[in-house]
């Protein structure tokens, strides 16, 4: 579903420097790696939000950099993207901002009604109680609130593709936990090719059916959750530890 090819880039230093990585049609896929090594950033090419200095991303069969202009547009329909600080927009209430995820021309040819319960029925799938928070401004929500009006602007236009961005990002552990519970099942019940960028490595792990590791610019690691764990390269050995001491003390502070 997405073939990234030889993927370069740099911002005064290299960040990306030649990925190979393919993600299967209904995966979920999980992408790790200690801050700054272009985790998010290898995601955002996807979408062009990023442009690579080389290489190519291919989404269901269309090449973003070197086929037509049009395939932009195509892509970018068939993928939801749920951004890392939820990047809601403070002046517009819940409704308007998930209002925002549908493309301009399916909203022009909705009613008002129709448009209503498509973001109603949308915030009730990421278990929000609509009537309660659809007049309200993001600066009323709290932060797990927050992540949840996020995933729903990126799902209300059913895509086929979903991309999370540290999606738990400055969430307490109970809230992290509910939210990878969310994203597990709306990967499962929606049917689509997930793609997560993720600090917790746990969470990554217990979700996803392959994982992938980025450091120095390459993927270090590409395989099954379980092989991750048991994995003999000391670099990624010592990424899982890490991870799992920083995980015991997020639970012990709780």
């Amino acid at each position: 579903m997405i073939s990234y090819k030889n993927i370069h880039k740099a911002f005064d230093i290299p960040v990306l420097t030649g990925v190979d990585l393919t993600v299967e049609t209904g995966e979920m896929f999980a992408l790790f790696g200690p801050s700054g090594t272009g985790k998010s950033v290898l995601m955002k090419t996807t979408l062009s939000l990023v442009v690579p200095d080389l290489g190519d991303v291919e989404v269901d069969g269309l090449s973003v950099y070197e086929g037509p202009s049009s395939n932009l547009e195509k892509i970018r329909r068939k993928i939801g993207y749920v951004f890392q600080h939820a990047a809601l927009f403070d002046s517009l209430n819940v409704y308007e901002n998930v209002s925002m995820g549908l493309p301009e021309d399916e909203i022009s040819r909705l009613t008002t009604a129709e448009l209503s319960r498509r973001v109603w029925e949308t915030l009730e799938i990421v278990n929000l109680e609509p009537r309660e928070i659809l007049s309200k401004l993001p600066s009323e929500l709290s932060g797990g609130m927050k992540k949840r009006v996020g995933i729903a602007r990126a799902i209300v236009g059913r895509p086929e593709i979903l991309l999370w961005d540290e999606p738990t990002t400055g969430l307490d552990p109970i809230n992290t936990a509910a939210v990878e519970r969310l994203i597990k099942r709306l990967s499962t019940e929606l049917e689509v090719t997930s793609l997560l960028v993720t600090h917790d490595v746990e969470g990554g792990l217990q979700m996803c059916d392959r994982v992938a590791m980025l450091s120095g610019g390459t993927l270090r690691f590409v395989g099954t959750p379980q092989e991750f764990r048991d994995s003999p390269d000391t670099v990624v050995r010592a990424f899982v530890d890490r991870a799992a001491a920083i995980a015991a003390l997020d639970m012990a502070v709780v």
